[in-house]
């Protein structure tokens, strides 16, 4: 197998025919939340998967598989795109593919698909996540972005979701008078 770079990643929609290989992800996905939300899976071994489903079926939502080459090294999931605010509401990169700058690629793409403002949730006991959310807001917003601590609907017991919020749109630089 030849080398592959970030460059080399390919972001594009995920169709149903795709829905094997995002199950596949995702059961990865939701093993590495585990560690820090206390996730087990069901009795089948499964994960909760209502947000897959949205993420194929419901209109304000976009499925997004990412490839190298041949193999499918992560996915991400928009929700609220007819919303003031677009939501990731899940992001995903196999460990394999990791710092290696796939992942600052992929979002980059997401997110240039959908511009405007968009808020991303990460929890503050992945360190990995916490570094790569404010690299990516940095990169992408410069200073103009906020964290922010959120409690988790419904799960008074878990620790605050971080939520990173910040606006895509093309920045017009301030008019200037003459002095």
């Amino acid at each position: 197998m030849t080398e592959t770079t970030a460059a080399d990643v390919v972001v594009r929609p995920a169709v149903p025919g795709d829905r094997p290989v995002v199950d596949r992800l995702w059961l990865m996905f939701r093993h590495d939340l585990s560690e820090f939300r206390g996730l087990l899976p069901r009795p089948d071994g499964s994960f909760r998967d209502e947000r897959v489903e949205d993420a194929f079926r419901a209109p304000d939502w976009a499925a997004y598989l990412f490839l190298l080459g041949e193999h499918p090294v992560g996915f991400a999931f928009v929700r609220a795109l007819d919303a003031p605010a677009r939501v990731l509401n899940s992001f995903f990169v196999v460990r394999g593919a990791r710092r290696t700058g796939v992942g600052s690629a992929a979002v980059r793409e997401v997110l240039a698909r959908h511009p405007g403002r968009w808020e991303i949730a990460f929890q503050y006991e992945d360190p990995g996540a916490v570094a790569f959310w404010r690299r990516v807001a940095a990169e992408v917003a410069g200073d103009a972005w906020t964290e922010e601590p959120r409690p988790v609907p419904g799960k008074p017991g878990l620790p605050p979701d971080v939520w990173i919020s910040f606006d895509t749109a093309p920045r017009t630089a301030p008019r200037r008078g003459r002095h």
